[in-house]
């Protein structure tokens, strides 16, 4: 079972009190973007075997938006921190390397 840590109430999640809000750290295409940059942004998305940098919503709890650093293989869990931040931080880059030294991927 997954469980995450809402960086914001602490709390300690199981994913049936979690909404999944899919990839982390997108840049998003709005009105008056290109129809190719919409479309890209809409459907193309990373899905990969090993580490991933998602969105989750502590949805029946404090109701708050974060992310989190997982492996979708092991479901190891990396790190939460909150929504705003616009990069990984340090510690949980280096917790993931710590465990993957090879993982080369991009957050």
């Amino acid at each position: 079972m997954l469980i995450l840590t809402c960086p914001y109430c602490g709390l300690a999640a199981d994913e049936t009190e979690l909404s999944p809000g899919g990839e982390a750290h997108l840049k998003r295409f709005g009105p008056g973007s290109s129809d190719d940059a919409f479309t890209g942004y809409l459907f193309h998305r990373e899905n990969p075997r090993g580490v991933h940098f998602e969105r989750w919503r502590h949805s029946n709890g404090c109701g708050k938006w974060f992310l989190a650093a997982r492996c979708t293989v092991t479901l190891e869990v990396f790190g939460t921190y909150p929504a705003q931040t616009t990069e990984p931080p340090a510690a949980i880059l280096d917790a993931i390397r710590a465990k993957r030294p090879d993982w080369e991927g991009r957050a």
